[in-house]
């Protein structure tokens, strides 16, 4: 999968590049990163992207033609990206969102400064992305955000790829569960029983459990749209009962 990001500064994107799993990702020839300095697309000597805004205001803003002229570098090297620039009124970014940007073969991510880019840049965008409702400097760390939440999902990035069927917000849609490791007691703080217990049934129905509680208590809306079972059903109407784990593994026989 390939990454483009248009940039006046692409230096932003070293440390994400050579980290983690997009290092790894990247060595192992699943994905490339790609950040393109809109300075090398100017004409003049001092390599200027921006430009008062017409009908006065505040702020400057990204000229059209680096960004045309990079573009078109890149369809004349024979690449074809889904176009993206981040902007706060667009789609909010979502795993949903993730998931089905994961499935493209080449992305190219717009980032703009200032008071954004020219409006008329948008007849080559094919969405507009946001990842939430407040203001950042550039586009740079949306854009961070936005090929992380992808890389993870490209087979072979991951390790354990299980991982990512129980994250938040992933498979069904609910929060995680929370997860510990050793020490078992740590001033005090101990681990659940139930999780040293080797009952993995049990340990399973426990996890499950607090996906639905936590989620509960603090996404509630996400669970009108979650994929529940029966048994998972039985457990929500447990949590607003306010009956406890083991309260509910006694009424219902489970």
């Amino acid at each position: 999968m390939k990454f483009f990001i248009f940039s006046i500064f692409p230096e932003f994107f070293d440390g994400f590049i050579n980290t983690g799993i997009v290092s790894q990702g990247i060595k192992k020839g699943l994905v490339s990163i790609n950040p393109i300095n809109l300075r090398d697309f100017t004409e003049d000597k001092h390599k200027t992207v921006d430009d008062v805004v017409y009908g006065g205001g505040p702020g400057m803003l990204i000229k059209p033609e680096p960004i045309f002229k990079a573009y078109e570098h890149l369809k004349n090297k024979g690449h074809s990206p889904y176009v993206i620039v981040t902007e706060p009124w667009g789609e909010k970014f979502d795993q949903k969102k993730a998931v089905e940007l994961s499935k493209k073969d080449e992305i190219l991510i717009i980032c703009g400064r200032y008071e954004g880019i020219d409006e008329r840049v948008k007849t080559i965008v094919d969405e507009e992305i946001s990842i939430g409702d407040f203001i950042l400097s550039g586009g740079e760390p949306a854009a961070v955000v936005i090929m992380d939440s992808i890389i993870r999902l490209i087979p072979g990035t991951v390790g354990d790829s299980e991982s990512l069927y129980v994250d938040s917000f992933s498979s069904d849609g609910l929060l995680g569960y929370p997860n510990y490791t050793r020490p078992a007691d740590y001033k005090g703080m101990k681990v659940p029983e139930i999780l040293r217990s080797g009952n993995h049934k049990l340990i399973k129905l426990w996890r499950r459990w607090k996906q639905i509680e936590r989620t509960f208590e603090n996404r509630p809306e996400l669970l009108k749209n979650a994929e529940l079972s029966e048994l998972d059903l039985k457990m929500l109407n447990s949590i607003k009962e306010d009956l406890s784990f083991e309260d509910f593994l006694k009424k219902y026989k489970v």
